[in-house]
């Protein structure tokens, strides 16, 4: 298998084959969903704060177990993806229709918009329940990595959008330069077993996709809930 990146080819094999499972599953059953009544029901999930309940009931998990955990262990740390779990990228969704177009610019108001353009400007607002649970972290002497496939030209952006939002990191990490993996899972379990390695007990690792969380190396994975898109 060619191996893959995270980019527009990705996502959008993934959209399709997502779509394609929907529909052939929706023609069993006799009702075809149109593109327009799922983008509409994608805006009424995150727009009526029921994507916000289920979001905060799993940090609330999460939390839990970390205030259990953190006084229990030495050199415990945490281990958070960005994208959808510590910052959110809706508003470069919203303005897409909530397809995801990862490359060209950024026009917010009328469309499309670019999702690294985004993130480039360093505008995405943290979502409070992590940003709640990052704090917590930092008062229990707990270290707070983020882990990322955004590609390293944006660290500093990203690294300065954490701090601006309240963000305390101890460590980031973002693709390497030129990197291509066939998974997430075989690039970020990897620099999971790298932070353990520095003699830390990773207590929870937590994440909007499987990707994030699946491969090892922290006791308890927490998965948040992610309507628009899918990484392998």
């Amino acid at each position: 298998m060619r191996p893959l990146r995270f980019d527009d080819r990705a996502h959008t094999r993934a959209a399709i084959l997502a779509l394609v499972c929907c529909a052939a599953a929706c023609a069993s059953s006799g009702t075809v969903p149109t593109l327009f009544d799922t983008q509409a029901r994608i805006e009424r999930y995150i727009s009526s704060g029921e994507y916000d309940k289920d979001f905060a009931a799993v940090v609330r998990r999460a939390r839990s177990y970390l205030e259990t955990r953190a006084p229990a262990v030495t050199r415990p740390a945490i281990v958070l993806d960005i994208d959808e779990t510590s910052l959110s990228n809706w508003p470069a969704y919203r303005v897409n229709g909530w397809a995801r177009i990862t490359t060209g610019p950024c026009d917010l108001e009328r469309g499309p918009c670019g999702v690294r353009a985004w993130q480039a400007m360093a505008a995405s607002k943290a979502l409070p329940p992590t940003l709640d649970l990052a704090k917590r972290a930092d008062a229990l002497g707990v270290a707070v990595f983020f882990i990322t496939g955004r590609p390293p030209e944006l660290r500093e952006a990203t690294e300065r959008n954490l701090r601006q939002e309240g963000y305390r990191p101890a460590g980031v990490v973002l693709l390497p330069p030129g990197a291509t993996f066939k998974s997430a899972v075989d690039f970020k379990a990897p620099e999971r077993r790298k932070i353990a390695e520095q003699g830390y007990t990773i207590i929870l690792s937590m994440g909007d996709q499987a990707s994030d969380l699946d491969g090892g190396y922290a006791e308890k994975t927490f998965k948040l809930p992610n309507p628009v898109y899918f990484l392998p």
